[in-house]
């Protein structure tokens, strides 16, 4: 797909995803949602796509996501220190997607998969990076349902339409999803709350020329505190 086509495709699953979350969580919120889902599908595949490369070279056949927990376990300390975190093949969104529908705990397991993900930083250099990376992304919030159920519900919806954006393979992408769709949220949010809701708003232009200037400009021993810089570190 061209970047435009993906960028069309994603436009309209964000919309689609509102229509489905309508009345459920306020803008702002629906926000936190949809970009917390997206970065979790994209830290994923990016990880899936960098161990399967490297054993690729010795085994053809081999597939990160088929592999057992306990086996990928063997190779945590490596994947951390390289990548900058580690996720368990189980835990991998194509396969809790894959069981989302069937899975009564959905909440629990999404809500443990974060936990996993952030802790597997602790006591690297990424550390700060995913220190507290989801934890705005509340599965077990009661604006997503006033049962488990209903909130399941919202949260399989939720994991079908992120996992069904249709972006290649990961190395193909031709934009930058994770970027372009925080754009167009921040656009939904200032267009509906007028001129408050859009003062911090800059369109991706202006954005780019920030983020430049910003990297130019910074220090080589200076973290950045900025989401979108950690974010985007470790990938």
């Amino acid at each position: 797909m061209t970047g435009d086509a993906q960028r069309s495709e994603l436009h309209k699953t964000i919309w689609r995803i509102a229509n489905d979350m309508r009345g459920s969580v306020d803008g702002w919120d629906f926000k936190t949602y949809v970009l917390g889902m997206l970065f979790y599908r994209f830290i994923s595949e990016n990880l899936a796509a960098y161990l399967n490369a490297h054993e690729r070279r010795l085994d053809p056949t081999f597939d990160y996501a088929s592999l057992a927990d306990e086996n990928a376990e063997i190779a945590r300390a490596e994947t951390v220190s390289e990548k900058g975190f580690f996720i368990y093949p189980s835990e991998l969104f194509v396969n809790v997607r894959r069981r989302a529908r069937h899975d009564e705990n959905l909440n629990e397991t999404l809500a443990k998969v974060f936990r996993d993900i952030e802790a597997s930083a602790v006591g690297a250099e990424s550390e700060d990076d995913f220190k507290g990376l989801f934890q705005d992304l509340d599965v077990n919030s009661q604006r997503l349902g006033p049962t488990v159920a209903k909130r399941n519900e919202k949260l399989v919806k939720l994991l079908d339409a992120i996992g069904d954006l249709k972006l290649g393979q990961h190395a193909d992408h031709s934009i930058d999803a994770f970027g372009d769709a925080y754009e167009y949220l921040m656009s939904m949010y200032a267009s509906s709350a007028g001129k408050s809701g859009g003062d911090l708003f800059k369109t991706q232009e202006v954005s780019e020329l920030l983020a430049r200037i910003t990297v130019v400009a910074r220090p080589r021993s200076t973290r950045s505190t900025t989401p979108h810089a950690d974010q985007a570190r470790c990938c």
